[in-house]
Formats: structure tokens, sequence, C-alpha cells
């Protein structure tokens, strides 16, 4: 396992990251320990989590999960880096509250929660979930300034920000002396460029590590010929308008040139993220302790300069300067 700096923070963490979405939904809490257990003797010392996950009827459960988890090993909180998450709606705090966004009102109840679920004294990075454009500078960072002195929080992330997001929130932290986000978690893989144009530059610019979410566009870079009807997978097929199976030229391509590189499609979809200067760590979200083989392997994978052109001419439909891949504002000016 290799490890590195997130942003500008002192802080390392492993370059694969476990998610813990389907904890609790798809995992349940025996195999999400085993799951746990795993990751962390190959190192994975990173693990993702929100305060939503566990399905609609059992928010929270992920962190519970993770909690019980804690509790049941002594010291193992002070080995990993913990990341939540707040914006969602827990259906906790009235109808007049009860809705997306941050707030400090907000985060006073959910940081609550979230540390007693998940049994610990403290959030190694603490993540708005989602951009909220209309909560002010002032009640924004100074709900993170406060958590963060009173040791709840050592570090503020962010997730699904924009490039002009990232930059007006940063700025905003500077002026006021605070450290602002070290991190931002965005999608992207072969499939989903367009961090390239603004977002990943952005966070490189101001210092802030990328965390990637689903790096194998939810199995569609797995090697897999078929979807089953309702599984994850189908799911992304229909978000992203990709139907998977030997008539798609793209992933037989893909699957000839990672066997000719001699390894699996999911290190090298995984490896190919890990490898773009902004991204600190790559989040895998596994259901069972088989789905963790080879991303070890995936954090220490360098692909050579043909590797990447030929990975370029696979996903990319004409002459490399389609929309979404290329930094703005070359990918898309004349």
């Amino acid at each position: 396992m290799k490890y590195g700096e997130l942003g500008r923070s002192g802080m390392n963490v492993s370059k694969i990251c476990l998610g813990t979405m389907h904890f609790g939904p798809k995992a349940t809490e025996e195999e999400s320990h085993a799951i746990l257990d795993k990751a962390l003797s190959m190192g994975i010392t990173f693990i993702d989590t929100a305060n939503v996950y566990g399905g609609e009827t059992a928010r929270g459960r992920s962190e519970e999960i993770i909690g019980t988890w804690f509790a049941a090993r002594p010291g193992v909180r002070d080995e990993v880096v913990l990341a939540t998450k707040v914006y969602g709606a827990m259906g906790d705090l009235g109808p007049a509250n009860n809705n997306r966004g941050f707030s400090a009102y907000k985060v006073r109840k959910h940081l609550a929660d979230s540390l007693q679920r998940l049994r610990t004294d403290r959030i190694d990075v603490y993540q708005i979930h989602h951009i909220d454009e209309r909560v002010s500078a002032e009640e924004f960072w100074g709900t993170y300034e406060r958590i963060v002195t009173d040791g709840d929080v050592l570090y503020a992330g962010s997730s699904n920000y924009s490039g002009w997001g990232l930059a007006k929130r940063q700025m905003q932290a500077w002026q006021r002396g605070f450290v602002g986000f070290v991190s931002e978690q965005t999608q992207y893989n072969l499939l989903s460029r367009v961090p390239e144009l603004e977002v990943l530059p952005a966070a490189q610019d101001f210092g802030i590590g990328v965390i990637v979410y689903m790096p194998l566009a939810g199995g569609l870079l797995t090697g897999k010929t078929e979807s089953l009807d309702g599984s994850r997978t189908n799911q992304v097929e229909r978000e992203y308008g990709i139907r998977i199976g030997p008539e798609n030229r793209q992933f037989r391509d893909f699957s000839q040139l990672c066997r000719e590189l001699g390894e699996p499609e999911h290190v090298v979809a995984t490896a190919w993220v890990l490898q773009h200067p902004a991204v600190a760590s790559a989040i895998v979200g596994v259901r069972t302790v088989d789905q963790l083989a080879g991303l070890d392997r995936a954090a220490e994978l360098e692909l050579d300069d043909a590797a990447l052109q030929r990975l370029n001419e696979i996903f990319d439909i004409n002459d490399g300067r389609r929309i979404g891949q290329g930094r703005s504002p070359e990918a898309h000016s004349w």
C-alpha cells in the first residue's frame, strides 16, 4: 500500500480508501467487520462513510457498524483516518430544518450523533456532502472553526463541489486565517472525465486533495460482460447511457489492453485515477471481502505513457478534444 498527504494537511492517508455505503443495506454487520479487518491488514487505513448511509429506512447504520468495529477492537481507532459527511436530511430536526443543506443548527446535532454512532471522540475529516450555495461564509466557516476548536473535527472536506465552488470557499477560509478544505470528493473515472475541466485543476492549485469515488464506474470497468436488472452496474449503465456486453468495442478493447498489461480491469482503472497528480486517494465501495482483492496492487501500479495514451484512445470518441476531457479552457476553446 502507498500513502500520501491529504491536500495541504500534514496527515497521510492510504491511496485506497474504504467506502462503506454498502454497510447495512448490502453487507451485514459481521460481513462489514470482516471487510474492515481485511482492508486494515492490506494497509488500507482510510475509511469513508456518511451519516445518511444505511438505506432509506436505516440512515446512520453504516456509522453504527464502524462504531461497533472500533468498540470490539481496542486501539484500532488510532490506526485509521476516519471521514464522514453532513448535509442530508436525517428526519430528526422537525419539518422546518429537516431538509438538505448545511447550517450551524444542523451540524450541532448531526455531528454529535455521528460521534455517538461511530463511538469515537473525533472525526478526522468532516465533509459537506454537497455544495450548499445558500449558506453564508460566516456561518459556513464559523461552524467549521468552532467544531475544529472544540476538537470534535480535525479537518474540513467537501464533496460534489464545482471548481468555482472550491475556489470561492477556499478564498473565504484563507481570508479568515483558517486552513479551509483539505479534500474534495468527486466522481472520476475513465468514463467520466468532466472533473478534468475545472475541479481537478482547482483542487490541485488550492492544495485540496481529491478523493475519487466510483473509480470503477459502478462496475462498468471491472470486465463484466453483463449486468443484472436492478444492480448498481445496471443503474450506472442507465446513468451513463452505456451498455456493457460483447457488442461494446470500448470494453472489449479495454479488457484486451488489461490482458496485455497482465493486470485485471479493476486494478488498471483504479491505478489510472490515482495517477492524476490532484488525486490523493480512490474510494472502493465493496460488499464482500473478495472484492478487495488486488486493490493494494492498484495503489502501486504505475501506467507508462504508452498505456495512458492507449486508454485515452479507447475511452475518447474522436481526437482527444471532446468536452469533458482535458483542462479548461483548452478543452472547449478554439
